[in-house]
């Protein structure tokens, strides 16, 4: 839910937070913030396992299509190019390090005595 937000930002938000509430407020907004959090976060685990229940092997299905479009918003130029050169039947190169070319660990890549 919050993965997106670093120290930074929740440092920007405590001192806004002073500002706007003032230090004698601030404690208990942050503990009615992380309260209501928690029960929306209840809320959605017991609807997702109250459909789980109801809908049985359907929920998968149903959810499959959302699972595709979560992996497209993890879509970046470096990964669209590494999947399009590397099919998934294929390992990865470790993080865009070394040859584009696919060669064995002990393989040495071919070198043109001509072209040297």
């Amino acid at each position: 839910m919050f993965e997106n937000v670093g120290w930074a930002e929740i440092l920007v938000l405590v001192v806004a937070g002073l500002f706007v509430l003032g230090p004698e407020r601030l404690p208990d907004a942050a503990r009615w913030l992380g309260n209501a959090v928690k029960q929306v976060r209840d809320y959605a685990t017991g609807t997702r396992d109250h459909l789980r229940d109801e809908l049985g092997p359907e929920f998968d299905q149903i959810r499959q299509p959302l699972d595709d479009l979560r992996g497209l918003r993890d879509l970046n130029p470096r990964r669209a190019i590494t999947r399009t050169l590397f099919p998934d039947d294929e390992p990865a190169p470790p993080s865009g390090r070394g040859p584009l070319t696919p060669t064995a660990p002990a393989e040495r890549p071919p070198i043109d005595p001509d072209a040297t």
